[in-house]
């Protein structure tokens, strides 16, 4: 693995969020605005929703980490909520008279808009793959984009995020803050950290983090159940931990 990526509430960018995950900073719970895509035309830019930019700017850091070009990585994006806002947007409109559906809201309600956008942004033709698991989405996510690293003998762009869902269906799915992790999966190269995957089809909720506020996000966002695997990629220190996969779960041992 190369290449590490993170945004969250008070994790945004991987040097800030090594450093809290250290020890070294102390964790503040803040939401910061996330960054417009710099990679896309002014077009694309301005139809951009919340989630696009939240997988486009995990997907352009993961990339910077690894010194690699995006263009030429597969790349798997996995959500479990995909565009909320867009969806709540669009079902308000067809339940008001006399509302339309708004083009730009209908082209990114679909789940693989952030692939789509990525692709443009980055001039890319390589294959582009959008999952979800509900709340296996993060391990889910690492089992296809480590399957396809492995088989293909070539890096992988992993993406996997998560934000809010407004409205009526936010009421019965709950979400917290924006949240997103990438990683660049590297089965050739020899550098980076190295990790380790084996399967266990039995059911398992995975591991947790250990410090009650990043608890609390993990518990509220999918995306977020990657924090005990990047806690130990941040202390650069050999261990293992398990992740939910939906069908299943990841035992992950890591060496640094």
């Amino acid at each position: 693995m190369t290449g590490i990526s993170v945004w969250g509430p008070g994790l945004e960018g991987w040097a800030r969020a090594r450093a809290v995950l250290r020890g070294e900073e102390p964790h503040e719970e803040t939401e910061r605005p996330l960054p417009v895509p710099p990679f896309l035309a002014p077009n694309e830019r301005r139809r951009t929703s919340a989630v696009v930019r939240l997988a486009l700017e995990i997907a352009r850091e993961a990339c910077a980490q690894a010194q690699c070009d995006g263009a030429t990585l597969s790349a798997v994006f996995s959500s479990s909520n995909g565009d909320g806002a867009v969806l709540d947007s669009i079902l308000h409109a067809l339940c008001t008279p006399g509302e339309d559906v708004s083009p730009t809201q209908f082209h990114n309600s679909v789940h693989n808009a952030p692939a789509g956008y990525w692709t443009i942004g980055q001039n890319s033709i390589q294959p582009a793959t959008a999952i979800g698991l509900y709340d296996g989405s993060f391990g889910g996510g690492l089992l296809k984009a480590a399957a396809e690293a492995v088989v293909e003998g070539k890096p992988v762009l992993l993406c996997v995020y998560d934000r809010p869902v407004p409205g009526p269906i936010g009421t019965v799915r709950h979400t917290q803050h924006n949240f997103g992790v990438g990683l660049v999966l590297d089965p050739v190269s020899g550098k980076g950290t190295n990790l380790e995957f084996h399967f266990d089809p039995r059911p398992c909720a995975g591991d947790w983090p250990l410090d009650p506020a990043l608890r609390r996000i993990a518990e509220h966002n999918p995306a977020a159940r990657s924090l005990p695997l990047l806690t130990l990629l941040a202390q650069g220190v050999p261990g293992s931990v398990r992740v939910d996969c939906g069908a299943g779960h990841l035992v992950l041992s890591v060496q640094p």
